[in-house]
């Protein structure tokens, strides 16, 4: 059965009734100590560094900024970036040179690899996450990935703030029968010769396409949980590299280029270049047929066997000038009313990682939303990314392969 949007007035009242039960956690969760932090906070400038390649991320960030500083006093800019390993890189350069506590980053979007090597540098702040307020609302029990991230643990260290899985979509009238394996993708493509392509890496969505062919193709997964070890490197990534050798040639330009990005693709499923495209937001072709960028016969599915998945995140700095308003941020940033917006594929369609059954009601309510075309109409298992020290190791043997 659809579900039905709530009125707008009724929306409203649920937005107040999210923030008061939102207030009532805070209340419960160390009043004292996060009075303080609140105390501290108004009149803070929030540096927040984020991935600005998104005009709905852009937008939701302005609302948010808007929220914070009306609520709390707390001031939000949002930093624009590219890639979040140029964030790693400054913060280790202050870190370098002593500066320790005047930091130009505040907060920093991000997981994986750059989590990993933030936290092994001593680049963050922290333990903080599981002390704010809505954190107890978490689903650290039916999505692990918040407290697990790239195999790496996150010790609060990072708060979780929304959850991806590797997803593929194509035009239903193109593809009436969508390929739910690496075989099925392999015999597509040779099906149909230069039409199916794959960022190229060290592109997000490129390089988990490769770590997607690496778990479905490897015998074991489990020696990809633990970090990489150069002297088994060859012998385990083998059945990736006979995967891709097996695929290329029937890709766009015989695997001999590849697009900047899944947005590129994007297009270029829309002008027919390509038939099917990938992401790592489950709802981004229900986000794109709603914002009417793509037609409503676009599908999407997951691999049966799995499609890897993991939950991003915002840490703060150890040298960052606002923590306190850092926290601040973060904290409104996962509370079912932010949490909510995020989710409805109007505003961004990025899945929450609140439990849902530990809401209110009204709390619950603010998430429901109608029947829409372009979701995955059957989840598969998630499957747990790869220890953060593998990326770099196959995007460079990738480059080296086929870099060209």
């Amino acid at each position: 059965m659809p579900h039905v949007r709530p009125s707008f007035t009724r929306r409203r009242l649920l937005a107040t009734g999210a923030l008061l039960s939102w207030a009532g956690a805070t209340r419960a969760a160390d009043p004292a100590a996060w009075a303080r932090t609140l105390q501290a906070a108004r009149g803070q400038k929030v540096w927040f560094n984020a991935w600005a390649g998104s005009e709905r991320i852009n937008a939701y960030l302005q609302w948010a900024g808007v929220e914070l500083e009306r609520r709390f006093g707390v001031r939000l800019e949002h930093v624009k970036i590219a890639d979040a390993a140029e964030v790693v890189r400054r913060v280790r350069t202050e870190q370098q040179a002593g500066r320790r506590t005047d930091g130009s980053v505040d907060a920093v979007w991000i997981n994986g690899e750059n989590f990993y090597a933030m936290k092994r540098d001593g680049l963050l702040h922290g333990p903080f996450a599981e002390s704010l307020p809505a954190y107890a609302a978490v689903d650290t029990v039916g999505k692990p990935t918040t407290r697990i991230d790239f195999s790496e643990p996150v010790d609060g260290m990072e708060a979780p703030w929304g959850m991806a899985q590797l997803t593929f979509y194509a035009d239903g009238a193109r593809v009436p029968r969508p390929p739910l394996s690496l075989a099925e993708l392999t015999a597509f493509a040779k099906a149909n010769p230069g039409r199916v392509s794959y960022p190229r890496p060290p592109d997000f969505h490129g390089s988990t396409f490769l770590k997607q062919v690496l778990l479905e193709a490897a015998p074991e997964r489990a020696p990809f949980q633990a970090p990489v070890v150069a002297a088994r490197f060859a012998a385990l990534t083998a059945p990736l590299w006979q995967a891709l050798d097996a695929l290329h040639p029937h890709l766009w330009r015989q695997g001999r280029q590849f697009p900047a990005s899944n947005a590129a693709m994007r297009q270029m499923l829309v002008d027919g270049e390509l038939l099917i495209n990938l992401t790592f937001n489950p709802n981004e072709a229900a986000s794109e047929i709603a914002a009417k960028r793509l037609p409503a016969s676009v599908v999407s599915w997951q691999h049966r066997g799995g499609t890897i998945a993991n939950t991003h995140f915002i840490a703060i700095p150890f040298n960052a000038r606002a923590k306190e308003g850092a926290m601040v941020l973060i904290d409104f940033l996962m509370s079912p009313l932010a949490q909510a917006r995020k989710a409805d594929i109007a505003h961004w369609g990025d899945p929450t990682v609140l439990a849902l059954d530990r809401l209110s009601a009204a709390d619950r309510a603010l998430f429901v939303q109608p029947g829409v075309a372009g979701v995955v109409a059957q989840p598969a298992p998630a499957l747990p990314e790869p220890h953060a020290s593998w990326v770099g190791a196959i995007e460079q043997e990738w480059a080296r392969r086929h870099g060209l």
